[in-house]
C-alpha cells in the first residue's frame, strides 16, 4: 500500500491498508496505488515547473502561493471570456453566471419532486417564519404569489430545527408517482429578503451557494460582501458541481424506486447523504463512485440492471472542471489535477481547482488551506480504478441487481461525501 496516498488521504492506518490489500486480493491486480502515486507525483513535478518553481527547492507555502496567483490570472481571463467587466463585484456576476450555465451544452434533466407536490408539503404544514417574513397571512397566497424554489431554499436558513424535522418527516410518503422529468432550475436569493437568514451559513461554508436535491434546483445565496475576488471562476464551478450533484441523486432515485420503501429512502438520502449503493472488499461505496464510473462508459456496455428506469444518458457524469474548460479552453492548465496534492507541514496543499477557488476566494492563509476536493476525488479515483477491473465491477452490478444492499449493515471508516 502507497504510504503517500494514505497521508493525502488522511486515512485511518492500518485499516485503509487492509482495505486496499483486500481489493488487490479480489482483484488479482497488484499495484494499482502505486501507478496512482506515481501519477501524482509526475504532475505535482510538471505543475511546479509551468510555475517557475524548482521542483527540488520549493516548499508547500511557495506551491500554494503559486497556485493562488495563477488562479487570479485564470479567473482574470474567464471573466472576460464570459462578458464580465468587474471581476469582484458580486451582484452584477451572479445573473451573468447563472445565465452562462443555463446555455452550457450539458444535460440539464433530472427526475426530481414536483412542484405540485412540494407545494402541498407546505400546504400542509405552513412554514410560520418564512410566512411572517413575507407578510403572508394565507399559505395559498404565498404559493400563488413566490418561487416555489426561492421558498423551499429559504426553510432551512429561516425556519427552526423542530419545525424542519417535522416537515423533512412527510417525505416518508413520498412515492415514484410525485416525482418528474424537468431541467434544473438556478435561482438567485434577493439580498434584501434573505441575506441576514443565509449570511452564517456563507461564513460557515466559505461559498454561497446551496441546492435543493429532491427539487433539482440550485440557490444562489446573497453574500454579505459586495466584492469578492475569484467569485466567477468559482462560482461557476459550484454551479456545475451541483448540477452533477442533483443529476447524480436523482438518477439514484431513479434507480431506487421499485423499493416499497422509497420514501423512507429519500428522507434518509437527504438527511445523512445514506447513499452507499455497494461494497467492494468490504469497503461501503457511495453512489457518486458508481455513477462516475458507469457514467464514463460508452452507451452501449450500459448494464441491463439500470433498465428500464435509467438510460445511459441518465449516468452521463462530466467533471465540473471539464465543463467548464469547455467554456476557456485556456483553464486547460487544471486538467486532471482534482486528485493531485502533496503533503506541507501534516496536510496536503491541494491542487484541486475547487479547493484553491475557495482559497483565493476567502483569502485564505496557508495554515487554514483547505483540501476537501481534493481528498474526495482522490478517494473517488482510487476506487474508481479499482472497480475499472472486471472482478469487482460483476460484484457491484450483481449487488445492484439484488434491490440493493442495505447500506446501515456495513461498517466502514472512510467514504465520499458532498460538499
Amino acid at each position: 500500500m502507497s504510504r503517500i496516498i494514505s497521508e493525502l488521504l488522511g486515512a485511518n492506518e492500518p485499516l485503509f491498508s487492509l482495505s486496499v490489500k483486500q481489493l488487490e486480493d479480489v482483484t488479482g491486480k497488484q499495484g494499482i496505488d502505486v501507478r496512482l502515486t506515481a501519477e501524482i507525483i509526475g504532475l505535482i513535478q510538471l505543475k511546479t515547473r509551468d510555475l517557475g518553481l524548482d521542483v527540488n527547492d520549493t516548499t508547500g507555502k511557495e506551491l500554494y502561493h503559486a497556485l493562488l496567483s495563477r488562479l487570479k490570472k485564470d479567473d482574470e481571463s474567464f471573466c472576460k471570456m464570459i462578458g464580465v467587466t468587474d471581476s469582484q463585484d458580486v451582484d452584477t456576476i451572479m445573473p451573468l453566471i447563472k445565465k452562462v450555465a443555463e446555455k452550457a451544452k450539458i444535460n440539464h434533466k433530472c427526475w426530481v419532486l414536483k412542484k405540485s407536490v412540494a407545494k402541498e408539503f407546505l400546504r400542509k404544514l405552513p412554514p410560520p417564519n418564512i410566512m411572517k417574513r413575507l407578510n403572508y397571512k394565507s399559505i395559498d397566497s404565498m404559493l400563488k404569489n413566490e418561487n416555489i424554489f426561492e421558498i423551499y431554499g429559504a426553510l432551512r436558513f429561516v425556519e427552526n430545527p423542530m419545525w424542519l424535522k417535522e416537515f423533512n418527516d412527510t417525505y416518508k410518503t413520498l412515492k415514484p408517482s410525485d416525482f418528474e422529468s424537468r431541467d434544473i432550475e438556478i435561482v438567485i436569493m434577493p439580498k434584501n429578503r434573505w441575506g441576514d437568514a443565509t449570511a452564517g451559513f456563507i461564513a460557515k461554508k466559505k461559498h454561497n451557494l446551496t441546492h435543493l436535491k429532491e427539487l433539482g434546483a440550485i440557490i444562489i445565496l446573497p453574500t454579505p460582501q459586495e466584492r469578492i475576488p475569484g467569485v466567477t471562476i468559482f462560482d461557476m464551478l459550484l454551479i456545475f458541481h451541483y448540477i452533477n450533484e442533483i443529476r447524480l441523486y436523482s438518477t439514484y432515485f431513479k434507480l431506487q424506486q421499485v423499493r416499497p420503501d422509497f420514501g423512507k429512502l429519500v428522507v434518509n438520502t437527504l438527511n445523512a447523504d445514506r447513499a452507499e449503493a455497494a461494497v467492494m472488499a468490504g469497503q461501503k461505496i457511495h453512489w457518486r463512485i458508481i455513477n462516475r464510473y458507469f457514467g464514463k462508459l460508452k452507451s452501449e456496455n450500459h448494464p441491463e440492471v439500470f433498465e428500464p428506469h435509467v438510460q445511459p444518458e441518465d449516468l452521463h457524469w462530466r467533471k465540473a472542471e471539464n465543463m467548464l474548460f469547455k467554456i476557456d479552453n485556456s483553464l486547460n492548465w487544471w486538467r486532471d489535477l482534482d486528485y493531485v496534492g502533496v503533503m506541507s507541514e501534516g496536510k496536503p496543499v491541494s491542487l484541486n481547482l475547487m479547493d484553491i477557488a475557495t482559497n483565493y476566494c476567502n483569502n485564505l492563509e496557508f495554515k487554514d488551506r483547505v483540501y476537501f476536493h481534493f481528498r474526495e476525488s482522490l478517494w473517488n479515483e482510487l476506487f474508481e480504478r479499482y472497480m475499472g477491473e472486471k472482478t469487482l465491477e460483476q460484484q457491484v452490478l450483481k449487488q445492484l441487481d439484488n434491490d440493493m444492499i442495505a447500506p446501515e449493515t456495513i461498517q466502514t471508516n472512510i467514504h465520499s461525501r458532498g460538499f
